[in-house]
């Protein structure tokens, strides 16, 4: 036997209790289940921004809409509260426009496909997927408009409608949809794709069902959030204490030349619950660089936090959702009112984790990462090769990952769960365009016990005429280092041209147009460095100056004396770490560097760009 009966559910699912050998099994079905999502999608996709990056995130949820396994929380429960309609077997659902769902979503280029998994003429389970689409209509090619001020700018918005009716194709729905976007089988087969993810999702659920039948799937799935319930609650109580603890940090600028924009959380538990408070986060901005937070997305980046930290075994799921609760202000910066745009929240999204990072760990400094996902570099570029044909490239950029307690950040490399490079063989093959370098910018991470990963220095040559567009952030308020680590370098663009001219590019830019032999330096901002750097072994400093990590000069960051053969010398290094511990004072447990006179001052003097301005709204003391 592996259940017996304890009750019968309104739904007229029998709650049994499940055994701990066949609850594992449905576990690890399911999480291979979300695998296999992944997988059906990346073979089947055409944009290189899904196929070779993996911009695109599955879930499983019960049959209540939360999530039982998945990657970056559940979309459903917004979708559920704002959808009026009916729903049968066969349906599938396509929505991209975040108003419509809470923000499950949160700009216009991620298609969400929502799928019910009917049995028996009842729901059991919900299959749902999205993947950021290359392009979808709007005012520029990728149809992420840095100076967009509504959402009607951005392209394709579509409610929650039907893409399939009972198994059959809405042949027009789609229709509507690829004629909006500038690459419409692009489009048309990532969207087949994500569907044909879901539709694996439910064949599975449903080899489950045979399996153990219906009840115990059902009891199953209500056990693993009960399971992840008991654990948070557990670690919530252990981690989070009532006093207090706020942290803010900024958004460099919006595009328009204002900025910093400040996003500031205060967290604090109440009983049993944790309350994260964003109260004092800016209003929301004239430009794109809003992002409509939703909460439970939110609860999930805490749970995923709380649980690598402390508990890795512990299964993601939305099990403990009751014991957190998020506040947003209304028209902040994280909650615009419609319709604001909000095609380049990257940025804020990114700044979200640096901001979460910092509040768990301020109690328990040993734990605490420094500053280093910061944003998600795009670089947009298209036109017309010399063919005639329309090309379009949305690519994803790395950054530095940050120092972390248990040693270096990586360097170049991202964040975001599953996320690779697009091979640079890939682009010289479909794209007008050379690589030239890609390689680890040295110095770029921030100095510490533990380095801070370095960014990416990529350098694009333009093969044939035609327009970028560029999003990235971390260029004018740097990384910052923890428990004695330093800042890490902040982010850079420049155009040397064909013609022997140069120009530095602010980090929001669309329509640069560019033209045969134009040389790109794409250079992307580092992790910020933990610990004392002074403590750093100087054979391993000078092993990554022999590498190309750390310069001759980057080395006295860490009071490493070395040649640019990464050979020590050891009495020097002890005379000049014995003089920089007598001209610092005590090490804090933040360095976020300069203050912003000086930011403002060290930018215009190395790029010749002005710095931001400081909005109108805080000059009239709205903040």
């Amino acid at each position: 036997m592996v259940a017996k009966l304890i009750e019968t559910n309104s739904a007229g699912f029998e709650k049994v209790e499940v055994d701990p050998v066949t609850l594992d099994i449905i576990e690890n079905a399911l999480r291979n289940a979300r695998i296999e999502m992944d997988a059906t999608l990346f073979r089947t996709a055409l944009s290189p921004g899904i196929r070779e990056q993996g911009d695109a995130f599955p879930l499983i949820a019960e049959r209540n809409g939360k999530m039982i396994v998945g990657q970056f929380g559940s979309f459903i429960d917004g979708f559920l509260n704002a959808f009026d309609g009916d729903l049968e077997d066969g349906d599938v659902i396509l929505l991209n426009d975040p108003y419509s769902c809470e923000g499950a979503i949160s700009h216009n280029n991620d298609q969400l496909v929502i799928m019910p998994i009917f049995r028996n003429g009842r729901v059991i389970s919900w299959a749902a997927m999205f993947g950021h689409m290359t392009d979808i209509g709007g005012k520029v090619p990728g149809s992420l408009p840095t100076d967009a001020t509504s959402i009607f700018e951005e392209g394709l918005r579509m409610p929650p409608v039907k893409l399939y009716r009972k198994g059959e194709l809405q042949e027009d729905i789609l229709k509507i949809a690829t004629h909006q976007s500038r690459m419409p089988e692009w489009y048309r087969a990532d969207l087949h794709a994500i569907v044909a993810s879901c539709r694996v999702a439910a064949l599975r659920v449903n080899e489950i069902c045979e399996r153990f039948g219906e009840d115990v799937y059902v009891s199953a799935t209500e056990e693993l959030l009960a399971r992840n319930h008991r654990a948070m609650k557990i670690l919530i109580g252990q981690a989070i204490g009532e006093d207090r603890v706020s942290f803010e940090d900024f958004i460099c600028d919006d595009g328009k030349g204002n900025g910093p924009f400040k996003i500031k959380c205060t967290m604090w538990r109440e009983g049993e619950r944790v309350i994260l408070d964003f109260e004092g986060t800016d209003p929301q901005s004239d430009s794109s660089i809003n992002f409509y937070l939703n909460e439970n997305m939110f609860k999930m980046f805490f749970g995923i936090y709380m649980i690598m930290v402390f508990d890795p075994q512990i299964l993601f799921n939305d099990g403990f959702y009751d014991l957190v609760e998020v506040r947003v202000p209304e028209g902040s910066l994280l909650k615009p009112k419609f319709p604001a745009a909000l095609s380049c929240r990257t940025h804020a999204l990114g700044r979200i984790f640096d901001v979460l990072g910092a509040l768990l760990g301020q109690k328990t400094p040993d734990f605490l990462c420094a500053a280093g996902f910061s944003s998600s570099p795009h670089l947009m570029f298209s036109g017309f090769d010399k063919t005639g044909e329309w090309y379009q490239l949305f690519q994803i950029g790395f950054g530095g990952i940050p120092g972390r307690p248990m040693g270096d950040g990586p360097d170049g490399h991202s964040l975001w769960p599953g996320f690779t490079n697009v091979p640079n063989e890939f682009l010289e093959h479909y794209f007008p365009m050379l690589i030239e370098r890609y390689e680890s910018a040295a110095d770029s991470g921030g100095a510490g016990l533990h380095r801070g990963g370095n960014g990416i220095h990529m350098t694009y040559r333009f093969l044939h005429d035609g327009r970028i567009s560029i999003h990235d952030d971390r260029w004018f308020v740097p990384p910052w280092g923890v428990n004695g680590g330093l800042p890490a370098a902040r982010s850079w663009k420049r155009i040397d041209r064909a013609d022997g001219s140069s120009e530095h590019l602010g980090s929001k830019v669309d329509n640069i147009d560019v033209h045969e032999g134009d040389l790109l330096h794409y250079v992307t901002w580092g992790g910020g460095g933990w610990g004392d750097p002074l403590g750093r072994d100087p054979g391993l400093v000078g092993q990554e100056v022999a590498q190309g990590l750390v310069s001759v000069d980057g080395a006295r960051r860490y009071g490493v004396v070395v040649d640019a053969g990464g050979s020590v010398d050891q009495s020097a290094t002890e005379a000049l770490r014995e003089k920089l511990r007598g001209g610092r004072g005590e090490l804090g447990v933040f360095d976020f560097g300069p203050d912003l006179d000086t930011l403002r001052a060290n930018c215009e003097a190395d790029t010749g760009l002005p710095a931001p301005r400081q909005p109108v709204w805080r000059n009239r003391g709205a903040a």
